[in-house]
């Protein structure tokens, strides 16, 4: 989520919800319309809600700047925090939903339609998806044969970021494999910095490193089933998965502060720990985000301070992209679902997706998005990478699951491996209370 996501998604994990923050972005020229006439919006109200607080709020109202005087449409931004489904459970029984929903995991989409919260989307919006994305990402927004989710913003969860100058000192380059990932670890270690700074704290990016390794060594079929349930936990693939995690955990120079030091350590931290003024890691693993930290938080240069290789393949098996993402969802009780129906549209173009990228921290899934729009190379090059990857790509299986499963703080898939990260001594105890944990939330 990330989780900010992010789970993952995310950035979004390291801030506190800001309920009630609007941000609004108001109408500022003429010009053409989302839909094609002039300010056809003009005095309307559009109210967005999402995960997005810091700089993804900042960045992402832009884009809403830009939707403002393209159409005339008053927009405002609230951020629900990571807890989307609980927030916005609440708004819509309370008769004040938003028009349009940002959600940031594919279990929670389902669980919206299934509650009967969502409108289906337009067919413009849908003949915008077919032109401008690859199919699986449409699949994802779609729950039985209704679409109902546009995937704007994505995220490439298969990049292992580190310190050019730590790796340089230490005379290793950026892994091909796993256990040559573990090996060279070793020697940063040996040269005076742990390998890795490990994220423990929110347990979303303890669910991305499980997934990059299972989807390597298990491949795509395996994963979907995982993904969906059609195979317990108790699986041998992933206890064997598990197994390969375990030997990251289980090694103190591998881990920066060791396990007990991780389950302390959030996300920004853990990017500090590698990037900031005092290192304390060589490497960070997690998604493409990690740029905007690395680039407002901590003014360093992305491609020069920071740089990525993709997360290495496992035993023997394919080198994994898993990806997240956040899709924009229209509600059935918000006041102005026509108007939130156009954003969405605009959402749709590769118009809208070029305003964040310019900002930077950001890549699209759609691959109509011009390469010279994005911030840095770096970025470019992870946003290439995702849309090369087309239907190969495979969406964070955490965001996948039900909330209580994979998407809630302090239970579920986030503790267990929390608990594992712990003391990961015991793969296939751990197996068998993630199966148990994932059956309840499942409701078999």
């Amino acid at each position: 989520m990330r989780r900010p996501a992010v789970r993952h998604t995310r950035i979004a994990v390291s801030g506190a919800a800001v309920l009630g923050l609007a941000l609004s972005a108001t109408a500022c020229g003429g010009g053409a319309s989302a839909g094609g006439g002039k300010q056809e919006l003009n005095g309307q109200n559009v109210t967005v809600a999402g995960v997005w607080t810091g700089v993804e709020q900042q960045n992402f109202k832009k884009v809403l700047d830009a939707f403002s005087q393209k159409t005339g449409a008053k927009v405002s931004f609230t951020s629900t925090g990571d807890n989307v489904s609980t927030v916005i459970g609440s708004q819509v029984e309370g008769g004040n939903a938003p028009d349009v929903v940002m959600v940031p995991q594919v279990g929670v989409l389902q669980q919206f339609a299934k509650k009967g919260w969502l409108a289906p989307l337009s067919p413009a919006v849908s003949a915008a998806a077919d032109q401008n994305y690859a199919k699986v990402w449409k699949d994802y927004g779609t729950v039985g044969k209704t679409y109902y989710g546009l995937y704007f913003k994505a995220s490439h969860k298969s990049t292992v970021w580190y310190s050019p100058e730590a790796y340089s000192q230490a005379g290793v380059k950026p892994a091909k494999t796993y256990d040559e990932m573990l090996k060279s670890g070793r020697t940063l270690s040996d040269s005076g910095l742990p390998a890795f700074a490990v994220a423990g704290e929110a347990g979303w990016p303890l669910t991305d490193w499980f997934e990059n390794i299972y989807l390597s060594q298990a491949g795509q079929e395996k994963y979907d089933k995982l993904a969906a349930h059609k195979i317990p936990w108790t699986d041998p693939s992933v206890v064997k998965a598990l197994t390969a995690l375990g030997k990251l955990f289980s090694d103190k120079n591998l881990v920066a502060g060791g396990g007990s030091g991780a389950l302390r350590t959030d996300f920004p931290e853990s990017v500090q720990q590698v990037f900031g003024p005092n290192p304390k890691a060589a490497s960070v693993y997690e998604g493409d985000f990690v740029s905007a930290l690395v680039t407002d938080e901590l003014h360093k240069q992305v491609g020069k301070d920071a740089k990525f290789y993709p997360f290495p393949a496992v035993d023997g098996g394919k080198a994994p992209v898993v990806s997240g993402g956040d899709a924009a969802v229209v509600l059935k009780a918000g006041k102005n679902k026509k108007a939130g129906m156009e954003l969405v549209k605009y959402l749709a173009s590769p118009e809208a997706a070029s305003v964040w990228a310019k900002a930077g921290g950001y890549i699209s899934p759609n691959k109509k998005v011009p390469a010279d729009a994005y911030h840095d190379e770096v970025t470019r090059n992870a946003a290439q990478s995702l849309t090369d990857a087309g239907n190969s790509v495979r969406f964070d299986m955490s965001d996948q699951a039900p909330a209580a499963f994979g998407g809630t703080q302090g239970a579920g898939e986030w503790k267990l491996l929390q608990d594992f990260l712990r003391d990961p001594s015991d793969p296939a105890a751990t197996a068998s209370k993630l199966e148990a944990a994932a059956a309840k939330a499942y409701g078999k």
